[in-house]
């Protein structure tokens, strides 16, 4: 089993951020992402992290100040509502956000990353994802999230399918396991092209 911070780095690798790209986190949590991101892009790039939690921020922000990061921003924002213009970013990434969605708004969020991408844009997911067949570990964590939500914020969702759904073509899907349960690492791309 790997680690959640293996997961990440799979995902990473997977989104291949490039130098002079402009990259959005969604979720970044504690902010690890954002400075690898940050060094992939170098200085000529830019990285945009959005978060629902000011305590979260407050600790990414000192990690990427402490990181070198100069080449990053950082907000409160809404991922079901974004406040970024179309077609500005050349990534999109997320690690153990989506799950953290209600079902119903996880095409939403999907919309508005499709929105924001540039047409040759890509996204990148990394998330616990529903096992076929299911073994006893995602059943006992589904069980812990109906009954206890608020201890238990995620839960396993259809990862490749709902970005299948929400209109990107799956270019890269990994299978990874975290204590046994199941994490999709998936990138994809915008199926339409847009002008």
């Amino acid at each position: 089993d790997a680690g959640e911070g293996a997961c990440r780095e799979q995902g990473l690798t997977a989104l291949d951020a490039k130098v002079g790209e402009r990259v959005l986190e969604i979720g970044f949590g504690t902010g690890h992402a954002l400075t690898s991101l940050s060094r992939a892009v170098g200085q000529t790039g830019r990285v945009y992290g959005i978060e629902l939690s000011q305590g979260m921020l407050n600790v990414a922000r000192s990690r990427v100040i402490s990181a070198g990061g100069g080449n990053v921003a950082l907000a409160i924002d809404d991922a079901r509502a974004l406040c970024f213009q179309n077609a500005v970013f050349d990534a999109v990434f997320m690690s153990f956000t989506l799950e953290l969605f209600d079902l119903a708004d996880i095409p939403i969020v999907l919309g508005e990353v499709s929105r924001v991408l540039r047409p040759a844009g890509r996204l990148g997911v990394v998330g616990m994802a529903q096992a076929t067949p299911t073994n006893a570990m995602t059943e006992i964590y589904e069980w812990l999230h109906r009954h206890f939500p608020h201890f238990v914020d995620c839960r396993p969702i259809d990862v490749v399918g709902s970005l299948e759904r929400a209109g990107f073509q799956i270019t890269g899907d990994a299978a990874m396991l975290i204590w046994g349960l199941s994490v999709a690492c998936a990138v994809g791309v915008p199926r339409s092209t847009r002008a």
